[in-house]
């Protein structure tokens, strides 16, 4: 499910023990697959191990959020910021945050897949597929650009272990 910059809510601290991991990358295909090989490295560290499907399907949807960030919401000499909240309460949602500094280009999903002929244009077909909801917004902090959010619950016991 998607929504548009009227329904979100500005974003709160969450009143539950999560893990965070945050970080600003440069917006070329070498940060994008950077986010994606650091989120997954750290869901691990968190107890969500490689090779489950809730760490392949977070690892994915930081990916392609993070794609998009650099294809479509680049500004030349402007970073991207990947933020990343597990919560450690059971069953509760995941939060991937891509920020980027272009708000002028809205992520909207392909309204049907690409031809077989192309590589491109099923990123947010697969976010939308995979994640529980996901939305953008413009950025909290008024600055330039826009953030694209997404929520995909997993299972959190195995992460209480870890705290």
């Amino acid at each position: 499910m998607t929504t548009n910059p009227a329904s979100i809510a500005t974003p709160t601290q969450p009143s539950t023990p999560a893990h965070h991991f945050e970080m600003q990358l440069t917006s070329t295909p070498r940060g994008a697959r950077l986010a994606r090989a650091l989120c997954a490295e750290r869901l691990h560290a968190w107890g969500i191990p490689y090779g489950t499907e809730a760490h392949d399907v977070i690892a994915l949807l930081v990916a392609e959020l993070s794609a998009n960030a650099v294809q479509h919401g680049r500004v030349p000499g402007r970073d991207f910021h990947v933020l990343l909240t597990v919560p450690v309460q059971p069953l509760a949602p995941v939060r991937i945050e891509v920020t980027d500094t272009r708000g002028e280009r809205t992520p909207e999903p392909a309204p049907h897949l690409p031809g077989s002929d192309r590589t491109d244009g099923r990123g947010l077909l697969l976010v939308a597929a995979l994640a529980d909801r996901w939305g953008w917004g413009p950025r909290p902090d008024r600055a330039p650009g826009k953030i694209v959010w997404d929520r995909r619950s997993h299972d959190a016991r195995a992460v209480l272990g870890h705290m």
